[in-house]
């Protein structure tokens, strides 16, 4: 009896060692991996809010995390599939210029969860890839309420609108915020001009020059990546106001930057990616806005707009969120609230 409690002893010790080392064992952290556009990381916009997402899987959820720069766009691709191939859980393509990319790539690499930017995919093309979550953004009711502060603030009735390529995630931006200027003074002038590109602050500068200099605006939003930074600038030299875009862009120039409108890419990526770990899931596409709290004004920090702007901006922003008005995401529909 003795040997017999001799043995269970052992096997029970033996059993809570067993158990011990294999709880030791646990599984690894996933892995997330952003391929940046040609734009890069710095631009103090559109892809330095990703990286703010990727840093929150890193700090909040212990994922580990890596990024890649592309140089052209030639370089999509290949930096898509390096990730893949080195094991990495999820993929973000970030912006819809990596769309036929990341099709492509997410297509080589079932296995693999891939994220993009500002594109989604139709029904027949997610049954090809399964593995990929589309996020797209209602920029167009973010802009509206920066439109609705443009409007308020101008001395001159004019204000201006600077765009990077003439593509519809852009156009979203500009209807938005005419929608805004126009629900708030129907007759009041708006300038659009597009650069062409998201990485020349230099061309951002003179876009912005001729506006301010030439044409009397005193507001000029941008959504032109970090070719917005020399919108920026402009609203710097000739002492009038600029709106950020994307990232809350204060710090660029504290004295000239009224507001931005936020966009936030962070939490498309934050929240993405726990979509795409879930167990069982299919390609999708996701549309975040107002009640999402996707889009929206800076913090009242960065808000240099009066506190009565600010406070018909943050009415429209409920009124939007409670889908009480629908804010245009076509400028041709936008420009139909223009009185001349």
């Amino acid at each position: 009896m003795k040997s017999l409690n001799r043995v269970l002893v052992i096997l029970l010790a033996v059993g809570m060692l067993v158990g011990c080392a294999f709880s030791g064992f646990a599984a690894p952290a996933p892995k997330v991996g952003i391929v940046f556009d040609i734009g890069g990381l710095g631009d103090q916009s559109f892809n330095d809010s990703a990286y703010v997402g990727l840093q929150r899987l890193a700090n909040e959820l212990g994922h580990g995390t890596r990024y890649v720069e592309s140089n052209t766009p030639s370089d999509y691709e290949p930096n898509l599939a390096s990730l893949a191939r080195e094991g990495y859980d999820v993929v973000w393509g970030i912006g819809f210029l990596m769309a036929d990319a990341v099709q492509k790539v997410a297509k080589q690499f079932p296995n693999t969860k891939f994220g993009i930017i500002d594109h989604g995919y139709s029904e027949e093309e997610y049954r090809a890839i399964p593995n990929v979550l589309g996020i797209l953004y209602k920029e167009h009711e973010g802009s509206f309420l920066v439109g609705v502060l443009a409007a308020l603030t101008t001395q001159t009735n004019t204000v201006g609108f600077v765009g990077g390529m003439d593509i519809p995630v852009i156009h979203r931006f500009e209807a938005g915020y005419k929608a805004g200027v126009w629900k708030t003074n129907p007759k009041m002038n708006v300038i659009v001009n597009y650069s062409g590109v998201f990485d020349d602050p230099g061309k951002g500068k003179s876009v912005a020059d001729s506006m301010f200099r030439g044409r009397k605006a005193d507001v000029v939003f941008h959504a032109a990546g970090s070719t917005g930074i020399g919108v920026i600038r402009a609203a710097e030299d000739h002492g009038k106001w600029a709106i950020g875009v994307d990232s809350d862009q204060n710090h660029l120039a504290p004295n000239n930057v009224l507001n931005s409108m936020i966009k936030r890419v962070d939490v498309g990526v934050f929240e993405g990616t726990k979509m795409l770990l879930k167990p069982g899931f299919t390609g999708r596409t996701v549309v975040l806005g107002l009640r999402e709290n996707a889009v929206g004004l800076a913090p009242e920090k960065s808000n240099r707009a009066s506190a009565s702007a600010t406070a018909k901006a943050l009415e429209w922003a409920k009124i939007i969120a409670r889908g009480e008005y629908v804010v245009p995401e076509f400028p041709a529909d936008a420009d139909k609230l223009y009185k001349k």
